[in-house]
């Protein structure tokens, strides 16, 4: 990769709080670096910026450490190339990854990727639709999505595939409606528990993270 990447990596790190060791780093790096291979081949994103792939796909991921930290398990739902999912494994060596997505070649690239780095991650091709036992996917700790950008989809969603005491995730526009999403998690037996609001570094994108949790019954 190029010097735009590490210095995008490296500053914005420090910028967001994100612990990198130096060995995550190297990981990172070969992950972009294999990503952008395939994606010659494979169509698994749209940006191929390598700086910007280092904003908005590895930090944007790793901006997520704060509500990961401390689980053992993670599901990251509609993963596509592994984000978030694959950069989380990366910065968290401890933490068991399972990406699911519905294309196939994607799935393939995440388990090839996943080997080759020594990643405690697996891939499942199957389409997320409520039923994790039918469709091979585990209850995890942490739930994420990058895929579902709307809570009103997403929560009742990702509320199915919670282990006892997990976290729901939703990634959204820093813009967003606290209570609406403190509505659509009641909707779906969640509580919100926290709303986090930040910008990305390098091109001031608009983000925020918020974290709900079944509600007693």
């Amino acid at each position: 990769m190029d010097a735009p990447f590490g210095e995008t990596l490296e500053q914005g790190a420090r910028t967001l709080g994100i612990p990198l060791s130096a060995p995550a780093r190297e990981k990172l790096e070969r992950y972009a670096d294999r990503l952008l291979a395939w994606n010659r081949k494979v169509n698994l994103t749209a940006i191929t910026d390598p700086a910007e792939l280092a904003e908005k796909h590895l930090l944007d991921s790793l901006t997520l450490l704060p509500e990961v930290a401390g689980a053992g398990t993670l599901l990251d739902v509609g993963s596509g190339a592994g984000l978030p999912g694959v950069p989380l494994a990366i910065a968290l060596p401890s933490l068991e990854v399972t990406c699911c997505d519905t294309v196939a070649k994607k799935v393939a690239f995440v388990k090839a990727v996943a080997a080759e780095l020594d990643l405690r991650v697996r891939g499942v091709a199957a389409r997320a639709e409520g039923s994790p036992e039918r469709e091979g996917l585990p209850r995890a700790e942490v739930v994420v999505s990058r895929a579902f950008a709307d809570p009103e989809r997403w929560l009742p969603l990702g509320v199915r595939y919670l282990a006892p005491g997990g976290r729901l995730l939703a990634t959204l526009g820093r813009e967003t409606d606290e209570e609406r999403l403190r509505r659509c998690g009641e909707e779906a037996g969640l509580a919100l528990v926290s709303l986090r609001r930040f910008d990305l570094p390098r091109s001031g994108a608009h983000r925020a993270v918020a974290t709900f949790v079944a509600r007693p019954a």
